[in-house]
């Protein structure tokens, strides 16, 4: 038997160019080959659908068929002067509004410990949420770079432990690319470290949440020439590490103006002024998400709020509850499933066999009250 094929293996489309014998069908080779080959299996449970496998929990589709955003596309925006993008996703429907706005980075942030999971601070988010959190991000966004933030507590001991969290944050969360916070020794190290193993790293600077116990709480940074020299020279030396961008957070703009200039590389700016290469906002706080007390304590000063998505939440889950309540929903439009008259008669009698009169009963009269409340609707479809 000629088994053989005139395409690879490697291309999608492989199945249908086998030279098979009469009568034996694509279909059964498959079948056989898959019980060897991984590559069958995959392509043997394509052809079994009959739907088109892109469409399959796809999603909205992008506004641009761009590809993944690369690090080459931001240095190339960064030396034309244009602004790069930045907004945290933490699920897949948050990464799929960002894909479809065309946002450049996706950051996965450490900030979910807040406004996802209800803490006062970043510091309680564990390496293993975060990486459910990039996975999810992962599944949705298919254009923005994607980055996960490092948390608390998983690369501060060594440069080790630096390397191996950030190689789980690619590996097992599907990242392109890793922030770490800060810029003492120890991080500018880890920083090094990662970027020699091959990851991209953004550093981050200014206000650090993570160091709120040093920093005596959530304050702004560079407020005086001390502490605005060593954010500049913190920058630096992040780039220095290897650095691709540095996120600069919470220091007045004169400050956030040196460092990008100062710098060969972007700066993303998150209450930095409008004087970096590129802004950052986390997305709950931008769309106006959240009006619960303990998030009204920490949404930052310096976040716009481009919409008030959390009135219109609040507005359907209150007409959703008085419906419910009035009976109002679901109505005929919203109660697709019928039976044929044939089929309700022999369920009624099947009822009454088994001495479920009552709930036979009941049957009937939604029948009856189903039948009554659809003929208003289709008398309206026929004028």
């Amino acid at each position: 038997m000629d088994w053989c094929c005139n395409l690879p293996l490697l291309y999608p489309n492989f199945i249908y160019s086998f030279r098979l014998p009469l009568r034996t069908s694509r279909m059964a080779f498959l079948t056989k080959l898959s019980k060897i080959s991984p590559l069958a299996r995959v392509c043997l449970s394509r052809c079994m659908s009959h739907v088109p496998e892109n469409t399959v929990y796809g999603g909205p589709t992008p506004q641009t068929a761009d590809r993944r955003v690369t690090l080459n596309q931001l240095k190339q925006k960064y030396k034309k002067g244009e602004p790069i993008t930045v907004v945290t996703a933490d699920d897949y429907p948050s990464a799929v509004h960002l894909d479809i706005a065309g946002i450049d980075i996706c950051l996965v942030g450490d900030s979910a410990s807040m406004v996802v999971h209800g803490h006062d601070t970043t510091l309680l988010i564990s390496l293993e949420e975060m990486l459910v959190h990039c996975r999810a991000v992962a599944r949705g966004a298919k254009r923005p770079l994607l980055v996960g933030d490092l948390p608390f507590g998983t690369y501060e001991t060594s440069t080790s432990q630096a390397v191996d969290t950030a190689v789980k944050v690619l590996r097992e969360g599907g990242m392109d690319a890793i922030k770490l916070e800060g810029g003492s020794p120890s991080r500018i190290t880890a920083a090094k470290a990662i970027v020699e193993a091959g990851i991209a790293v953004i550093g981050h600077v200014g206000l650090t949440p993570q160091a709120i116990s040093v920093l005596g709480g959530f304050r702004p940074q560079g407020k005086n020439v001390s502490s605005a020299i060593k954010v500049v020279e913190t920058a630096m030396a992040l780039q220095e590490a290897g650095c691709f961008s540095v996120v600069l957070e919470c220091v007045p703009a004169p400050v956030a103006a040196a460092a990008t200039s100062a710098l060969r590389i972007p700066t993303i700016g998150i209450g930095a002024g409008p004087f970096c290469s590129g802004q950052v906002l986390v997305y709950h706080d931008l769309l106006g998400m959240l009006q619960h007390p303990h998030h009204a304590k920490v949404t930052p000063k310096f976040c716009k709020q481009y919409a008030c998505v959390r009135d219109v939440i609040k507005k359907a889950l209150s007409e959703y509850k008085e419906e419910v309540n009035n009976g109002s929903f679901p109505g005929p439009s919203h109660t697709p499933y019928k039976m044929n008259p044939d089929d309700v008669n022999g369920f009624f009698k099947e009822l009454e066999k088994l001495g479920l009169n009552k709930a036979a009963s009941v049957a009937t009269a939604a029948a009856e009250k189903m039948n009554t409340a659809q003929r208003p609707d289709t008398e309206a479809s026929q004028k």
